[in-house]
């Protein structure tokens, strides 16, 4: 059949062109250049008050502890991803004010780095000082160990050995289980515990650490765990050492101890991580001398930073 006086139907639904692309493309690329920055420079902004506020709620913790006479210091990790300020000069922290260009002072050490830390302390010459450095800085280390495992777990092995569960230590009121104690017959049952952990502080080549203070029930915070990465052997008695210390109820404290000489039973000799510490007054004595921190892994750094000063000569072991 054939139909005559009927028009082909033009398409209607005409595709855009190739320069009609290329103009949108064009467009959206121009849009996109002035946007995406904006954004970004909104986005560090941003980091940047919340890392602010970080530092001012370490820096009111560090300043409370100093007017309670506790010496605390604080680690807040950075989540800006630029160095420096990008949207604050002067930066106004507590009653400090530094400017961009004012350098180090007193009170303010290095300036903020992408993804770093601001470690906030106290100094009774000049009151709060704010450092703040790069996570790769040799100041802040990688971690040899399990940063897991926790004081309430170093301690609870403690617990878990026989002579612990057969309340032989209850009534003592201050105990001590060095580990360079060649005849010691509890350090045995502590090791087999300790074996059972996975990379632990405690596993670390070469270290020595003690279990000290009190037996007695409901006294965990009158325990102590002292800890440091060299061989006091090695080391001698009468030399001074950075320790890190745990205590029973989950406090960690980095402070410094002398090595002291012992002799067992059978006439054997070694040196102790501390030289003996009779009292309570005496272990917090030995706290009060240090710092505090919040968790193992900010007191390890603390350590390794106070294991670097030149007045101990035997940080070239770690």
């Amino acid at each position: 059949m054939i139909f005559y006086g009927v028009k082909k139907m033009k398409n209607k639904n005409r595709g855009f062109t190739i320069i009609e692309l290329l103009i949108v493309v064009a467009i959206i690329s121009i849009l996109a250049s002035i946007g995406i920055p904006v954004f970004s420079n909104s986005l560090e902004k941003s980091r940047e008050s919340v890392d602010i506020a970080n530092v001012r709620a370490a820096y009111a913790e560090v300043m409370t502890s100093a007017n309670l006479d506790e010496a605390t210091v604080k680690i807040v990790h950075l989540n800006q991803k630029k160095d420096g300020w990008q949207s604050m000069d002067p930066v106004k922290i507590g009653g400090i004010i530094h400017y961009k260009n004012q350098g180090d002072t007193d009170n303010w050490k290095g300036n903020p780095v992408a993804g770093g830390i601001c470690e906030v302390s106290y100094n009774e010459s000049c009151g709060a000082v704010f450092t703040w450095s790069s996570k790769t800085d040799s100041s802040v280390p990688k971690y040899p160990f399990n940063t897991e495992i926790t004081a309430k777990q170093f301690f609870s092995l403690l617990y878990d050995t026989e002579f612990w569960q057969n309340d032989i230590l209850n009534k003592n009121p201050n105990f001590e289980f060095d580990s360079r104690c060649p005849d010691s017959s509890y350090i045995p049952s502590i090791k087999e515990q300790i074996n059972k952990l996975n990379n632990s502080l405690l596993q670390q080549p070469e270290c020595t650490w003690a279990y000290l203070g009190s037996g007695r029930k409901d006294e965990k915070a009158k325990r102590y765990l002292f800890w440091t990465s060299l061989n006091t052997d090695e080391i001698g008695a009468g030399k001074q050492i950075p320790v890190l210390i745990q205590t029973g109820d989950g406090r960690y404290y980095v402070s410094e101890t002398t090595t002291g000489k012992r002799t067992t039973t059978t006439g054997k000799h070694y040196v102790a991580v501390s030289d003996h510490l009779y009292n309570s007054s005496q272990y917090k004595k030995v706290l009060d001398n240090g710092s505090k921190y919040n968790s193992l892994t900010d007191a390890y750094d603390a350590y390794l930073k106070a294991l670097a000063d030149p007045k101990y000569k035997y940080n070239q072991r770690r």
